[in-house]
């Protein structure tokens, strides 16, 4: 295949974490289905990511013409070979791997209770556990809502946070009354560092008391809540809570609730989730983009490995609602979502009928997936697309997409703000 030339269709690759929708209703498993014509979905397996990228753990695929001693050809393979395509400025700086790892979950239950490292915490994990901590780089990531999506992001406000240590008893119960008293007493007018103090106080004690100390209280946690329902329609965070201990009873991530932000996405918004932020996807569908990297410091709502040490050590205790990203309009249809990092970006363009957008050309590479719906994709000659394709547009390609009965698609690529320096 030759480098340039126009667009590139890609296969992806599908993960099946016990957190994902079932085949039958996940979006997921729908688009992978229709990106690489496998039609053996299983009804009631878990589908949980869409990966198109050039990430080891789960490489996209050249679809045709494009063979290497009769195996397939991945796409970071062909960029080494072809490295004209994501341009010198990524080549310069990140070598033939793509920056950006693009994705679509579909979830349904709650991811773990995390965060991701900046690139100092990243190197010296990297260095110091390899087995756990894959690679030293940063992941910085977006989340863009796809159906209304919930999450918990960030630590709640000092306003907050008093609320909670005077209505949920079962925090005073693990971190004592010392503690909530610091709480109590805490005043936001000059006291930042202290109050950050305190929070990381609180949020510690609670990650790192005994399991069976944690069983005992989310047990009582549980049944005053019930009985509560019987009296007062619960608060949000309650029902969120009581949603959470279904899907991990005794787990301490159901206790940390309480001090995260709940955040529902309508469809079109967007989070950004920066270095050293906590986190956790609860449930719907969402693109997600992010840099290149597995590095993930879990510490609940999860079976996997947890570093609890690490988590509390490594936060900002940056407190409050976390910003929602409407976008940037681009043109007529498209919405454009900037983080304030070189590594990604992404285009949301929702096409009505009979209508017709354009992609100028740009120094880097992009992947676009479609969504739903069908239309042409123009750069040298039409390309005929539909829900579930994904192509690859190297560098210096201007494309034009075009529908008569409308397209929904999306667009991942390096930051303009990195491309136009």
């Amino acid at each position: 295949m030759e480098e340039g030339g126009g667009v590139v269709r890609l296969k992806g690759c599908v993960k099946n974490y016990d957190w994902g929708r079932p085949g039958k209703e996940s979006r997921v498993a729908r688009l992978y289905s229709r990106n690489t014509g496998d039609h053996t979905i299983e009804q009631d397996k878990p589908y949980a990511e869409f990966w198109m990228g050039t990430h080891d753990s789960g490489p996209s695929y050249l679809v045709k013409g494009a063979a290497e001693n009769g195996l397939a050809l991945t796409l970071k393979n062909w960029i080494e070979s072809n490295p004209s395509v994501v341009g010198d400025k990524i080549v310069n700086k990140w070598g033939s791997n793509l920056p950006f790892l693009f994705k679509v979950l579909s979830v349904a239950k709650a991811l773990s209770i995390q965060a991701h490292p900046d690139k100092d915490l990243a190197t010296r994990l990297h260095s110091e556990l390899p087995d756990v901590y894959k690679d030293d780089n940063h992941k910085p990531e977006m989340a863009l809502a796809l159906t209304e999506f919930e999450a918990l992001c960030g630590f709640i406000s000092l306003e907050e946070l008093k609320l909670i240590v005077q209505t949920v008893p079962e925090i005073i119960e693990v971190v004592g009354n010392a503690c909530a008293e610091q709480v109590l007493d805490l005043n936001e007018d000059g006291e930042k560092e202290k109050v950050k103090l305190v929070l990381q106080s609180v949020f510690t004690e609670i990650m790192s008391a005994s399991k069976d100390m944690i069983a005992e209280v989310i047990a009582r946690l549980i049944s005053r809540l019930h009985i509560k329902n019987q009296a007062r329609q619960l608060t949000e965070k309650e029902q969120v809570v009581l949603r959470l201990e279904k899907q991990y009873p005794a787990d301490v991530g159901v206790l940390a609730a309480f001090l995260l932000n709940y955040v529902k996405l309508k469809p079109g918004e967007a989070l950004y989730l920066g270095a050293n932020e906590p986190h956790a996807y609860i449930y719907g569908d969402c693109v997600e983009i992010m840099a290149t990297s597995d590095n993930v410091v879990r510490a609940g709502l999860t079976p996997k490995h947890r570093d609890v040490k690490t988590l509390c050590s490594m936060l900002t205790y940056r407190q409050g609602f976390p910003e929602i990203l409407n976008g940037t309009a681009v043109n007529p249809y498209t919405m454009r979502f900037i983080p304030p990092f070189d590594e990604f970006e992404v285009d949301r363009c929702i096409l009505p009928e009979k209508s017709t957008a354009e992609f100028p050309a740009i120094l880097g590479p992009s992947i676009f997936l479609v969504m739903e719906g069908e239309g042409t994709m123009n750069t040298s000659s039409d390309e005929i697309v539909c829900e579930g394709d994904v192509l690859f547009a190297p560098a210096n390609t201007s494309i034009t997409v075009a529908t008569s009965s409308g397209l929904h698609l999306y667009r991942a690529g390096v930051c303009s703000s990195f491309l136009d320096k």
